[in-house]
């Protein structure tokens, strides 16, 4: 509108302006609006879409007495990994299954004054003085995966993992199911807390027989060839119960060459694991979520130091299993595991 289009009343001549001014602000509002909604809804789905968090930079170390090479581990590294670019996190990870070789692992992670720490207690007397260190230097603790008995007792913020009592009890209530009379439990590290339990919690529901069967769980042209002795040797062995998804792979393969007509259940899970449950060579598997073990670690970490939040409260650990995967619920599973998040 020009000043000589303008009314020659004062008053007329600020209604006219007025109306000019949101008339022009409308237009300028329409030009910059779209089917998606304009300006505002592109800076709303940016802070959606960036999904990293913008708080000051930490550092988390999570240590592990994981064996080198097991997928099972992998996918454990995978979710924390996944939780530390959420949350601006730089992840240290490091991983030795003797337990002195842990500690000093956990040692390491004090010198280089981390922001917190992630551990596994398999063999909790061995942790013990090197977790009250980190803690008596003011870092931040939480365990998973392994020590469900002693972290409260070391003074860990939190748990994250299964009981593996009530997941071997669970198992061995499946195979009664299934109508097996004698199984034998392959366990690939003596003295290991979670598999110990894993076995003791089988024999306490499975109304047949149970037997154990110690194995050199780093070589495994040796675990296949002791399992199949083993078969050989006692051929009223019906069920193998193996602790990890390699551990049933080799199984399977024993059984076969052995000559038994044993069948396979196991703990834990893999993308070939899931392969052989498809196929029907592996009956079933115990799946306790280790991505999910991996990401919570980091995460729980993280809100404690940016929001003071203790998960579980402190008291009460969260479990991530036990839950089966068998042919009725595998394919679901298939598409995870294929991703190596499963």
């Amino acid at each position: 509108m020009s000043h000589t289009s303008l009314p020659r009343s004062p008053r007329l001549r600020r209604i006219a302006l007025v109306l000019a001014v949101t008339a022009a602000a409308a237009l300028t509002l329409a030009g910059c609006s779209s089917s998606s909604g304009g300006k505002k809804a592109e800076e709303s789905g940016a802070a959606v879409s960036a999904g990293k968090a913008d708080t000051p930079r930490m550092t988390i170390a999570m240590v592990t007495h994981a064996p080198s090479g097991d997928t099972f581990w992998d996918t454990i590294r995978k979710g924390a990994e996944a939780a530390a670019a959420k949350d601006n996190v730089k992840l240290i990870y490091s991983n030795d299954e003797t337990a002195a070789d842990q500690a000093n692992l956990v040692q390491n992670a004090i010198d280089q004054k981390v922001d917190g720490i992630a551990v596994t207690l398999a063999k909790p007397d061995a942790m013990k003085a090197v977790v009250a260190k980190a803690e008596a230097a003011g870092i931040p603790v939480v365990g998973f995966n392994a020590g469900l008995s002693e972290w409260k007792k070391q003074g860990l913020l939190s748990f994250f993992g299964q009981d593996e009592s009530v997941s071997g009890q669970a198992l061995g209530t499946k195979l009664n199911d299934t109508g097996a009379k004698h199984a034998l439990c392959v366990v690939q590290a003596q003295g290991d807390v979670n598999l110990e339990q894993r076995c003791a919690g089988v024999k306490k529901t499975f109304s047949g027989t149970t037997d154990n069967l110690y194995v050199n769980g780093t070589d495994m042209p040796s675990v296949k060839s002791t399992i199949t002795a083993k078969l050989a040797q006692d051929k009223s062995i019906d069920e193998v119960v193996t602790l990890g998804a390699p551990f049933a792979l080799t199984a399977a393969q024993a059984t076969s060459e052995s000559g038994s007509k044993a069948k396979v259940a196991t703990f834990d899970l893999n993308k070939d694991l899931i392969s052989a449950i498809e196929k029907g060579s592996i009956q079933f598997a115990v799946d306790q979520q280790p991505y999910l073990q991996g990401y919570l670690a980091v995460d729980s970490l993280w809100l404690y130091k940016t929001n003071g939040n203790y998960s579980g409260g402190g008291e009460q650990p969260i479990l991530t299993g036990p839950a089966f995967v068998d042919k009725s619920n595998v394919d679901t599973v298939a598409q995870f595991a294929a991703k190596g998040t499963r």
